[in-house]
């Protein structure tokens, strides 16, 4: 078995909360493949760990469903995106890698 990678591009945007956090959302596909291969064994609040890589820079975190957009996100952290000189709206390149998680 290999493990479950993948590669896509999305949109690095804030949630302006109480608190604030970027974010990338997972395109459909990906969070149905996700959804498929980490059907039974998902944490709490549903999130899969992920090693989650964006240029240079390679951190582990999970994704959480999002109910609203109908899909997984990826927060972005302060140390990433100021690594790789990120901004709200800016396009991200992303390889995701599942820790729990083979196919």
């Amino acid at each position: 078995m290999t493990t479950a990678t993948f590669d896509f591009a999305a949109e690095l945007w804030l949630y302006g909360g109480k608190a604030t956090w970027y974010f990338l959302t997972l395109p459909f596909e990906v969070t149905d493949e996700i959804d498929e291969i980490s059907r039974e064994s998902k944490r709490g609040f549903g999130s899969v760990r992920v090693h989650a890589t964006i240029g240079a820079t390679t951190w582990t975190t999970s994704i959480f469903p999002d109910t609203k957009r109908e899909s997984f996100i990826l927060p972005v952290k302060a140390a990433v995106r100021k690594a790789e000189g990120l901004a709200d709206g800016d396009n991200c390149a992303v390889r995701l890698q599942l820790v729990d998680f083979e196919r």
